[in-house]
């Protein structure tokens, strides 16, 4: 038997559309319908930046600190800093220094705001224009080198595709069948719903880190320590 020997495969926002109302038993009638549709799926994607559902769109950014400067502006579309480190040096004597995250709560309570050293501190200021404040303050350039979280691309024109990989699109069309339920199908909410929190535990299930496990065994049961 052949097969297709194709995997390309892909949706775009007008046919998510589409399976969403197939599924809540309406068609596409009007331009509203399109619309209404967009701006849901628009606040989906919100809120699955707010679960850390979208961990495809990390990037790695780097930041140069200056001297006597604490308080950085991030790129807008910035939802979270997942990790930084400070660089130093270059080609084999390149070098990387963890520096650890704080609360806010944690950094009002420093008393010595003003100090400047490496920096070994950090938190993020989730504003509208996020931030990303240091302690110490850097007392010369370094490089910062970090993972951030951005935000999905908006679901603009219908023809376009969305920024969402192959394996959340079963996830993707149950969620934007169970948001249209909720404004036009209000009857079939509680089996959309049921199916969109399937999909969605799957697809959240499926886009953790993976890392092999090693069980290191104490020294002392073996009478060597």
């Amino acid at each position: 038997m052949a097969t297709s020997g194709s995997t390309d495969f892909e949706l775009d926002v007008n046919d998510y559309i589409e399976e969403a109302f197939e599924r809540c038993g309406l068609e596409v009638r009007t331009g509203y319908d399109v619309r209404t549709a967009r701006r849901s799926l628009n606040l989906m994607f919100a809120d699955w930046a707010n679960r850390g559902l979208n961990r495809w769109t990390i990037e790695q950014s780097t930041l140069t600190l200056s001297a006597s400067t604490a308080i950085y502006n991030l790129p807008t579309d910035t939802v979270d800093v997942l990790s930084a480190v400070i660089r130093t040096g270059t080609g084999t004597t390149q070098s990387d220094t963890q520096i650890t995250r704080i609360s806010r709560d944690v950094f009002i309570n420093i008393p010595s705001k003003n100090t400047e050293a490496q920096p070994s501190q950090w938190y993020v200021d989730r504003q509208i224009v996020p931030q990303i404040r240091f302690w110490p303050t850097p007392d010369q350039t370094y490089t910062l080198v970090y993972d951030r979280l951005t935000r999905i691309e908006d679901a603009d024109a219908s023809i376009n595709t969305l920024d969402v990989p192959f394996r959340f699109y079963p996830c993707l069309a149950a969620g934007l069948a169970y948001y249209i339920a909720m404004k036009k199908a209000p009857e079939r909410v509680p089996v959309l719903k049921s199916m969109y929190e399937e999909e969605f535990a799957r697809a959240a299930y499926e886009d953790v880190d993976r890392a092999n496990l090693s069980l290191v065994p104490r020294r002392d049961y073996y009478g060597f320590g």
